[in-house]
């Protein structure tokens, strides 16, 4: 697996990441059993960057990272979020960026985690009610106590990402960019190339959506939560499955998966962009790891854009968290 560098002076990581989320939540039923096989086999095929946060399963999804981890943390990139505050409503969220919280929080996951350090510590969501020159101060001092070894954000503005980036340097920001989000594009993603700040790309097949392999949206288990997602319901899902009807005949046409198509896709973005699509199965992590190997011609580049040209995909990817008030 091919190394590439999260911002001017921050760690090298495998070109292809780990999203580790599914494993306790959002995505239906999870095998633990499973998802450490999974974890292990990354490791393996040199997929070392993981990512986590600690409101993924309350705190769950950091203690099983941490588990499969344990005898191998010399072989991976942790990376884990702080700011999104869950309560026993699964419904409701809050957004915390405070500098007590900014601590507390990172001391939590250190815990879970099993660690002496976090090498990547995300924002994961901007509270508006502080400045975002206290937020990365706070966690500006957890890399002076080495606690941290590098700062991301998650979901910010160009405008945010700017003043962060004067207060200490980001290496990464992470945001949804796939085939079908590609909204950065404008401001956001020149902004950061302009600052050195990396890619980090969630969801990078539109949470399945591109590896065209899904069930119809009525046989998703209820507590799948893209049952409810704009993109994937009513008269728009049926026309997003249209456009992924032709990515999949590019696919076939390229030699590859739909899904390594979509990750192919984002990896010829640049060298400063980390996909790390997330799965909870060793089938669909073999597939996605040979994504990397996949080179896209110019004939098929512009075969994606004319199949799916900007504005193509209907329906909102989700609502946007850092709106939702405490």
């Amino acid at each position: 697996m091919n190394k590439r560098r999260l911002g001017n002076d921050g760690p090298g990581v495998s070109a292809l990441g780990l999203g580790c989320m599914g494993m306790s939540e959002f995505y239906g039923p999870a095998d633990e059993a499973e998802s450490v096989k999974v974890i292990h086999r990354a490791i393996e095929l040199g997929m070392g960057f993981l990512d986590t946060a600690d409101m993924y399963g309350r705190g769950h999804n950091e203690e099983l990272v941490g588990r499969a981890v344990a005898d191998r943390r010399d072989r991976v990139v942790l990376a884990t979020k702080f700011g999104v505050v869950r309560s026993d409503d699964p419904a409701v969220r809050g957004i915390d960026g405070s500098p007590e919280y900014v601590r507390k929080a990172c001391d939590a996951s250190l815990r879970r985690l099993g660690v002496d350090h976090i090498d990547l510590y995300y924002m994961h969501r901007r509270d508006t009610r502080v400045p975002i020159e206290e937020t990365v101060g706070a966690m500006a001092e957890l890399v002076a106590a080495g606690k941290v070894g590098h700062l991301g954000l998650s979901e910010v503005s160009a405008q945010t990402l700017r003043a962060a980036h004067a207060v200490h340097p980001i290496a990464a920001l992470q945001s949804e960019y796939s085939l079908f989000t590609r909204g950065i594009e404008e401001e956001i993603l020149p902004a950061a190339r302009e600052l050195g700040v990396a890619l980090v790309a969630y969801s990078p097949i539109s949470r399945g959506l591109l590896g065209g392999a899904l069930p119809p949206v009525e046989e998703m288990p209820d507590d799948d939560f893209r049952k409810h997602l704009p993109r994937f319901t009513g008269e728009r899902g049926a026309s997003n499955e249209a456009l992924v009807a032709d990515v999949r005949k590019i696919a076939e046409e390229a030699g590859c998966t739909p899904a390594q198509l979509a990750l192919a896709w984002v990896l010829s973005r640049g060298e400063d962009v980390v996909p790390i699509p997330g799965t909870k199965r060793l089938s669909y992590l073999e597939e996605n790891a040979a994504a990397a190997d996949v080179r896209l011609s110019a004939d098929v580049l512009a075969a994606l854009e004319a199949a799916v040209p900007s504005g193509a995909v209907r329906g909102d990817r989700y609502p946007d968290m850092s709106l939702v008030e405490k």
